[in-house]
Formats: C-alpha cells, structure tokens, sequence
C-alpha cells in the first residue's frame, strides 16, 4: 500500500512539473512572438526613417522584393524579428525538457545567431552590389569607351563575391581557404581587368595630364585625329569637340597618341 501511494505521489509530482514547464515554455514562446514583432516593426520604422528605402529604390534586389509584395527593409526587419522568435523558441524547448542545457549551449544558440548574421551579410551585399553598379554606371554615361560598359557589372560582382565570402565565414568555412579564394580574386581582378582596361586606365592617365596642364581648353578650335572642332568637354577620358553641328568624343589617349593642333585666331 504505501509503494503505491509513493508511485502515485512521483506520478503527481512528474505530471505537475510537466504541466508547469509547458506553462513556461508557452509563456516564452508568446512573449518571443511578442518581442519578435515590435523588434520587425520598431527595426522598419527606423530603417525608414534613416532614407534605407531611397537609398534601395531601383536596385535589382528591391524590384525583386516588390513583385514579391515585400521590400528591402521589410525583409531585414521580419528577419530579425523572425531572429528573436528562434531564439526564444530554442529557450522554450529547453524550459519543455525537449532540448537539454548542453545541446542548447554548444549547437543552437551558436548556430542560429550565425545563420541570421550569414542572411544579414547576404542580402546587405546583393543591395550594396546592386546600387553600386547603378552609381558607377551613372557616373561613367558620359563615358564613350566600351570598356567602361563592363567597369558597374565589375563593381557589383567584387561586392557579391565579398558578402559570400564573409557569409561562408560566419558559417564556419575555414578562414584560410576564405583568404586564399579572396587573394586569388583580387588577383584575377588586377591581373585580367588590367588587360581588359588597359586603354581606359590609360585614357584616364592622359586625362589627368589634360586636366592639370590645359594644353587646351573649352573654347578653344583644335585638330585632333584629323578632326577639327571647338572644345566642349575635357574630362578624365575623353575630348569632346563640335564641328557644323557634329559632335566628335575623342578618347584622351588618342590625344597622346596622334598629337593635338590647337588652332590660334
């Protein structure tokens, strides 16, 4: 008789501390859900506030969110709401009995920060990339070399390849094989973009001279090439000279190459 009441008192006591530690564990993963939503909407509101959505507007990866009904800043700020609500669901497992101490400290609560930084990484480089071809796109327009075309794409892959690296890193990919894939780019980057703009880079050389030196001006009549024409433009890679109406854009290193004639009144 009392090995039974001692079996039915360690029943009580067993489904008593279950049902308290799924109370708890339900109260953590409510208030996670909680927290987890006024972190989304506190982390939007300030994102707005700073200027992120113009800053964003017309990048590749912001057109891709929008015809998916979303945005930039609202995919940052559900991530790191979401990054919460794992966290605090990872503590209720552990206040459930499901997940032990040990597991929770050695796997969980290392792996997931990692993942939501890796994410953070990811996207942060797909919209710095993007709106980095836009602004070195926008300010090399005026640029008539072909080579130029390629100098955005170059810019927004450098800054992918960077985000990847640093994502793979806090994923755990080794670090020296993070830092030998790294010199190995940069020094394809050198080496081949060298090759592949080797007349722009020296148009821009010729044009620094220009700048500094004003062998001629705007204003000025001169025969470059063989084209005669009044200077309009002098930048950093090319001449442009206006002749009955016609517009000729010289590159710079042209200048150097075949001389200049500057024509006197």
């Amino acid at each position: 008789m009392v090995v039974q009441l001692d079996a039915v008192r360690r029943l009580l006591r067993r489904l008593l501390t279950s049902e308290v530690d799924l109370f708890v564990a339900s109260v953590i993963i409510v208030v996670a859900v909680l927290l987890g939503v006024l972190v989304a909407r506190v982390l939007g509101g300030l994102l707005t506030d700073a200027g992120v959505p113009d800053e964003v507007e017309g990048t590749l990866f912001e057109r891709t969110a929008q015809r998916l009904g979303t945005s930039t800043v609202k995919l940052v700020s559900r991530l790191s709401g979401l990054f919460v609500i794992a966290v605090g669901t990872v503590f209720a497992l552990q206040a459930a009995g499901i997940v032990n101490a040990g597991l929770l400290t050695e796997g969980l609560t290392d792996l997931i920060p990692r993942l939501f930084i890796a994410a953070l990484v990811v996207i942060t480089g797909l919209v710095v990339g993007d709106k980095a071809e836009l602004v070195v796109g926008e300010r090399l327009r005026s640029v008539k070399l072909p080579e130029a075309n390629a100098l955005p794409l170059l810019v927004k892959y450098s800054v992918f390849y960077i985000a990847a690296l640093v994502a793979l890193g806090q994923l755990g990919v080794a670090t020296a094989a993070l830092l030998v894939l790294l010199g190995a780019y940069v020094f394809g980057l050198v080496f081949i973009g060298g090759l592949a703009f080797k007349e722009m880079l020296s148009s821009a050389a010729a044009g620094i001279y220009l700048v500094l030196k004003e062998p001629y001006t705007i204003g000025d009549e001169v025969v470059i090439d063989g084209q005669q024409g009044i200077v309009q433009e002098v930048d950093v890679f090319v001449t442009r000279i206006e002749s009955d109406g016609r517009e000729f854009v010289v590159p710079n290193r042209q200048v150097f190459e075949t001389g200049v004639v500057r024509m006197r009144n």
